[in-house]
């Protein structure tokens, strides 16, 4: 994992079409925006897990 230390404003860039930026700092909490192309899903973790759970469940349904 790479760790990367950032201010509010700051970015990142990951493979020239994606970039991370930060937006707000709030105590412990911090806003992200991030802007990529559209044919790749962005997703937070947990939600990220739940589409993947539904789409198993849908795939055992339908080789039952």
């Amino acid at each position: 994992m790479l760790v990367l230390s950032r201010n509010t404003n700051e970015s990142i860039i990951i493979d020239n079409d994606i970039t991370i930026t930060v937006v707000a700092i709030q105590g412990d909490k911090i806003r992200l925006g991030i802007e990529a192309p559209k044919e790749i899903p962005v997703h937070r973790l947990e939600v990220y897990q739940a589409i993947a759970k539904q789409q198993n469940t849908q795939c055992e349904t339908i080789t039952s």
